[in-house]
This record gives C-alpha cells, structure tokens and sequence, in this order.
C-alpha cells in the first residue's frame, strides 16, 4: 500500500544543483579575472587567500575580494585602482552565475514531472532570503513549485537544524508531518531534525561537503540522483 503524501519539500545547496562544484569555478573565475586587471600575486596564493576568508568571515561576508587584497599587501595592487581589481572579481562571479548556475539535468525532468501531481512541492532553504532567492529564480525551477510553499530560514525566524522551523511551515501550510516528505543532503540540519518531527525523509548523496558526513538518525531513503527519487516517489508513495 502506497504511504499518503501531500507535500515534498526541497534544500537547495548540493541538493537541487552542486553548490560546492559551482562556488569553487565561480572562485576561480574571480581570481583569475582580479589578476588579468591587475592583481599581482601568486594564482594558487590568491585563491588560498580567498579560501580562508571565507572560512573565517563566512560565504555570505560582503567584502571577500577587499579582505585578499588586504592580506596580499599593497604591493599586490600597486600601480592600479585597487576597486577596479575587486570589480573584476566580483564582475567576474556574477557571469559564472550566469552560466553556471543550473539544476541537474536529472533535477530538472523530475521536478517537471512531479509538477503534475497532486501534491504540495516545496523549499525549505537555510540562508540569506535574497541569495536564496536568487538563485532559486537561476535555476529555472519556479514554474514546477508551489508558490506559496517556498521558505527561507531568515523570513521565518528559525534556521537549521532547529525543529521549530520545520514545524513552523507544517503550520503555514496545514500539513501533518506523517505525510510529508523533505528531501536533502545535510545529515544534522536536514534529515535528522526532520526525522524527530516524524517527515518522511530523503538523503542524497550524489556530491557536497556532506556526502561522507554520518548524522544522529538515518533517512529513510538514500538516493544518488533524481531519477533514482523519482522511481522511489511511484513505488513507494504511489505518485
């Protein structure tokens, strides 16, 4: 007997598209574009740089390219407008946004899919609302979701792996926790606080940084791809 189901929900980093791969090229790109306006360091020095002021100041700090110049010296600029370097960087980014920023293709035929059926389909995003946002509306998906089932943590008040925002959008939605599903990648923050509310859960592990990483409880499904979610959602949850 298929398990009822009246609502999927999704994370979005290295679950819908590869968060890791993407912010690594998109580093990259940025670093080589601050040396061709005029950056002088070391390629593999600059990015270190860049690597550690994200580990220090956070992925969402608003002055990643400044802090390196910082840290190289002045003699890493000299000569030049040293904002026009970051600009380069930042230009730089933002068109790897632009090119990069896709759903797997496998992603993008299930979420297709499932917009035919019955059920709620749905975000729970942990991060900044407007990055989230953002790239939500890059990746093309909007057209196969539920309008109003799209949460960011910070318009919530409640981020991961906190169970009461998980419960805040049962709330919103009018849903029971028995008969919806959330599908991510994060062991602590997605599936193990999701599991304690009683959600049926989906873990993939196709890349990330938490590929390898072992939470407090185990999903109730293990998935590598979205074909593989797909097959499970008919045989399972009969949609």
């Amino acid at each position: 007997m298929p398990k009822p189901l009246d609502a999927i929900f999704f994370d979005i980093d290295d679950t819908l598209f590869s968060t890791t791969v993407f912010a690594d090229k998109a580093r990259r790109n940025a670093i080589d574009a601050m040396v061709r306006a005029g950056l002088n360091a070391d390629r593999k020095l600059a990015m270190r740089e860049l690597e550690d002021v994200i580990a220090e100041f956070s992925s969402n700090y608003g002055s990643h390219f400044d802090k390196v110049l910082d840290r190289l010296g002045p003699e890493s600029h000299s000569g030049h407008n040293r904002a026009v370097i970051v600009a380069a960087g930042v230009v730089a980014y933002h068109a790897t946004k632009e090119s990069d920023l896709k759903v797997y293709d496998d992603v993008y035929a299930t979420l297709r899919w499932l917009a035919e059926k019955d059920v709620v389909r749905g975000i729970i995003s942990a991060g900044i609302t407007i990055k989230q946002a953002e790239k939500l509306v890059r990746l093309d998906v909007l057209e196969f979701l539920t309008p109003s089932a799209v949460f960011f943590t910070d318009q919530v008040g409640f981020s991961k792996p906190n169970p009461k925002l998980y419960r805040r959008v049962l709330e919103r939605m009018h849903l029971q926790p028995d008969r919806c599903l959330y599908v991510g990648d994060n062991p602590t923050h997605d599936i193990d606080p999701c599991n304690d509310e009683g959600w049926h859960t989906v873990r993939i592990r196709r890349s990330g940084r938490y590929a390898e990483i072992e939470g407090r409880t185990r999903a109730d499904h293990e998935i590598r791809d979205f074909l593989e979610l797909r097959r499970l959602l008919e045989a399972e949850y009969g949609l």
